[in-house]
């Protein structure tokens, strides 16, 4: 008998996945939404992240071969339209968290203070991943900042701020 309640969702969008920002310095610092993230190696401890390409995120990953993959608490779910939905290279997103003191230093990077945990990475690899652009990091240090739980696309979509 066909199971009539099987998901109409993609296969890939079934996967309840962390959202993270990244941190990027250069010539204009900006911080970028991805989910698009996965521990590959436990020793050494490696990371994959796929950065979408032609935004002012990449263009400092590449300049500089470092950034910080910050994971974000559910309550910082506002910063999705901020950070994901606008361009680094229209709008000075640093600016506008510094003005809402949302912003902390760490590592000669902007962090944001209430996110869970951060980690900086340093780019071994760049492999073109279709419209995003994957780096393979070695994770060069590590931080846990706050408590709390976090940020989800399942949750992302409870709040109305992506479709999957």
């Amino acid at each position: 008998m066909p199971d009539h309640h099987l998901s109409r969702k993609k296969p890939w969008n079934r996967v309840n996945l962390p959202v993270y920002s990244v941190s990027s310095m250069g010539h204009k610092p900006n911080m970028h939404i991805c989910t698009y993230v996965s521990a590959v190696s436990m020793q050494p401890k490696r990371m994959m992240v796929a950065i979408y390409y032609g935004t002012q995120t990449i263009e400092n990953i590449q300049h500089t071969n470092r950034f910080v993959l910050q994971l974000l608490c559910d309550t910082q779910y506002r910063l999705v339209n901020q950070l994901g939905k606008q361009s680094g290279k229209n709008i000075d997103k640093i600016g506008r968290l510094q003005k809402r003191k949302l912003l902390a230093e760490w590592n000669g990077f902007y962090i944001l203070q209430e996110a869970l945990a951060v980690m900086e990475l340093q780019v071994l690899q760049q492999i073109d991943a279709g419209d995003h652009c994957m780096m393979l990091c070695d994770v060069t240090a590590y931080k846990n900042l706050n408590n709390g739980n976090a940020l989800t696309t399942n949750y992302l979509h409870e709040k109305g701020i992506i479709r999957i």
